[in-house]
Order: structure tokens, then sequence, then C-alpha cells
């Protein structure tokens, strides 16, 4: 018939492939994603000493002067301030004002302590934060502002050090350890 248009099909298969394929793709994103996770990363070559902090950007997390490396306190989690989408969780200000007094207390220069794993999964130095034989990492745990998080890589003796903090701060019921039902 003149004028008339056919229309094509595609074969059955061809569906089926293009599925396949974007599974296949799918599932090589993964893989190489996984493996990346599982590389080691090159380390931001700082070593322990002395370092100025540029700004406190929550309870756990420091921006240093040198380069504006991000430093994440190894060995704990304190309450969300500044997460993207998250609200502002029960004593996180609290912990970041604590933190914050700790580097003003220190005159903006902090001694980092690196011990176990470099990095963080969001590439931020791992380190333990001390002034004038105090442990910011510790003191959190110990009033209540952070949780312990043992089961990463650093030393028995600063993961004894941080259990003994919670496991007062949970006897004494302080901070995050106050609230029903953080128990």
């Amino acid at each position: 018939m003149p004028g008339h248009i056919r229309q094509r099909r595609w074969p059955q298969w061809v569906g089926t492939v293009l599925v396949l394929a974007l599974v296949g793709i799918g599932w090589w994103w993964e893989q190489r994603s996984f493996n990346q996770r599982l590389e080691p990363r090159a380390s931001a070559g700082l070593a322990a000493g002395e370092y100025v902090v540029m700004r406190v950007v929550d309870g756990d997390t420091l921006l240093l002067e040198q380069d504006r490396t991000r430093v994440r306190l190894q060995g704990i989690d304190t309450p969300e301030t500044v997460k993207k989408n998250t609200p502002v969780e029960a004593w996180g200000v609290e912990a970041s004002q604590y933190s914050k007094n700790f580097v003003m207390q220190a005159g903006g220069t902090v001694w980092l302590e690196f011990d176990g794993e470099q990095l963080d999964r969001y590439d931020r130095m791992l380190a333990f934060v001390w002034h004038d034989g105090r442990l910011l990492n510790e003191e959190l745990v110990r009033l209540g502002l952070a949780r312990a998080m043992l089961t990463f890589d650093y030393s028995p003796s600063l993961k004894k050090r941080l259990r003994e903090a919670q496991e007062d701060a949970e006897a004494n019921r302080r901070g995050i350890w106050s609230l029903e039902d953080r128990r």
C-alpha cells in the first residue's frame, strides 16, 4: 500500500540482550568501586606532630591549616551536626563546642598521633588529638559526647582507654547515655 509506513519490530532477544548488558555493566561498576575501597590509599603524608587547626568542622572532624587536610578523630563517633540531609542529633552541638574549646585552649595548635588505619572511607586522616597530656578523643567519650568505635584498626591500649571512658559515661548516664532511646 502506498503511503503506508511499515513499523520495524526488533526481535525479542534484543531486549533481553540489552537488559543483560545493563546488569553486567552494573555488576562491573559495583566490583570496580568495591575493589577501589579495598586498595590502599595514598597517605596525605602527615607524620605525628604539631598542627595548626584552621577550624573545627564538628565534634569529631578538624580542618588543618596545612593543605586544608580534614582530620577525623580516630576511634570515636560524635552525634551529627553538619551532615547533609541529616538533622542535628542530640548532644552533637555540645560535642562540637567541646572540640572547639579544646582547640582554643590549645592555642589552635594540637599534637596529632596516627595509629592503625590512616584514612577513613572519605579520605580524611584518622588521628588521636592531644594537647597538654589530654586526649580529645577520650574526653569526648568520657563526657558522653561520643561513642567509642572499637572495631577499627588501632592500638589495644588506646582501645582500652576509650572502652573505659565509655563504660564510665554509660554508668554515670552522661551525654548520649542519659537518653533512654540511646541505650
